[in-house]
């Protein structure tokens, strides 16, 4: 009988670390008002070249989507629609003017789907359906500046004159006048240019969602079976939807720019 207990408490497991964890208890939670002072930044003044950010345009961009959307189940109604822009590329295709622009938009559906229900009444669940409806663009941008940017210089072939010895049959006089065959000179280069950017200022959504299959006093369970439901009422599976967003953005580059400053502190 002692072996059999020995045996059963060298197989005990230890308590979890947090079954001893106690809790640091603070009578204030607020934090105490500190002191500072003010510093004075060290900065130049003068005239100077630096190097900053310089926007090249500010624009809304309209974006007109129709996207058709189905539901995994049947749905009595929509609850709410919440919307957010996702932007994946803006490039500015220099030199020209022509912005792309391609992303999506975020959707988090929320709607009730029927459970069961009565000549009176309708008893649903409320689900949600998350997708994204992708877009792609292309728009004209007016400039507010225009960007900094250069062509390499345009490649130049030259060459240099050689005097060569004639072979046999020609007079020990005469040369051979000519380019030099043997080796190839060219004069080319590159320009390093800075790449434009954007950045998203805000969004605006316009939308209209209308069903597609929906026949009024028919009502499907989650399960697809038609059930008892007020005559009014129907179910769906399928939307078409007409947005307008309005996307507000920034198209920057990096230039030198001259400041005159002058210090006072």
């Amino acid at each position: 009988m002692s072996d059999k207990k020995q045996s059963n408490k060298g197989t005990e497991q230890p308590a979890p670390p947090y079954f001893n964890y106690k809790p640091m208890k603070t009578k204030n939670a607020l934090s105490p008002k500190v002191g500072n002072r003010p510093v004075k930044p060290d900065t130049i003044s003068g005239k100077a070249t630096v190097k900053v950010p310089v926007v090249l345009a500010e624009t809304v961009v309209q974006l007109d989507l129709n996207p058709k959307i189905e539901f995994p189940e049947p749905v009595l109604e929509i609850k709410n629609i919440k919307k957010n822009l996702k932007i994946t590329q803006c490039r500015l295709l220099l030199p020209t003017n022509k912005l792309f622009i391609a992303g999506f938009v975020r959707k988090n559906i929320q709607y009730a789907t029927p459970k069961y229900g009565t000549k009176d009444s309708v008893v649903s669940d409320i689900r949600s359906l998350t997708i994204d409806v992708p877009f792609n663009a292309v728009t004209e941008i007016d400039y507010i500046r225009k960007p900094k940017f250069e062509f390499g210089p345009e490649s130049r072939e030259f060459t240099f004159f050689t005097k060569s010895e004639l072979p046999d049959g020609f007079s020990s006089k005469e040369h051979l006048l000519s380019a030099d065959l043997s080796q190839f000179d060219q004069y080319s280069g590159e320009e390093f240019n800075e790449l434009p950017w954007c950045e998203l200022l805000s969004s605006r959504f316009i939308q209209y969602d209308e069903a597609l299959d929906r026949k009024m006093g028919r009502v499907y369970d989650q399960h697809g079976k038609c059930i008892d439901a007020p005559f009014e009422e129907g179910t769906f599976t399928k939307i078409e939807e007409k947005m307008v967003v309005e996307v507000k953005l920034k198209v920057l580059q990096k230039q030198q720019v001259n400041v005159d400053s002058k210090k006072k502190w």
